[in-house]
């Protein structure tokens, strides 16, 4: 699964997360458990087994998505596309271990109705996916003792 290349819309982020990958991997796929460390997400919802095709409804920035998990690839790769007010998202998260704990890639593409000016609107997703990666870092990282 991949982004859309034609979008007008898309953004990639990358961070290094000091954790091992299953720590990471298992902040970022429970799902219900987003809105614990996430505030941009205050409700979030699998409706069913982590798999593809399961659907998850979740909220962010006032919009309520119903997406539907397109990729799964255990410990390295989750995608999934939604529809919210006319905008198609695919948002697509690649990880891979580095001698400094987990590199995380997130990628999302938005295309269709878009809800402002084009530049407005990749500010907003380019501010809301490095917000979403530092929040990961924090929730799977171990706290220093």
């Amino acid at each position: 699964m991949n982004i859309s290349a034609n979008a007008p819309i898309a953004a990639a982020h990358e961070i290094t997360i000091g954790a091992e990958i299953q720590a990471v991997w298992d902040a970022l796929t429970q799902i219900d458990r987003w809105p614990e460390w996430n505030t941009d997400i205050p409700n979030a919802h699998l409706a069913g087994p982590l798999a593809v095709n399961t659907v998850f409804h979740w909220e962010t920035a006032g919009l309520a998505i119903a997406s539907t998990i397109g990729e799964l690839i255990p410990e390295q790769r989750i995608g999934w596309s939604g529809d919210s007010g006319g905008v198609l998202g695919i948002h697509v998260w690649t990880l891979w271990r580095t001698p400094d704990g987990t590199r995380v890639r997130t990628e999302e593409s938005w295309e269709g109705e878009l809800p402002g000016p084009i530049e407005a609107v990749q500010a907003a997703l380019d501010a809301s996916l490095v917000r979403w990666l530092a929040a990961l870092k924090l929730r799977a990282e171990p706290v220093a003792r």
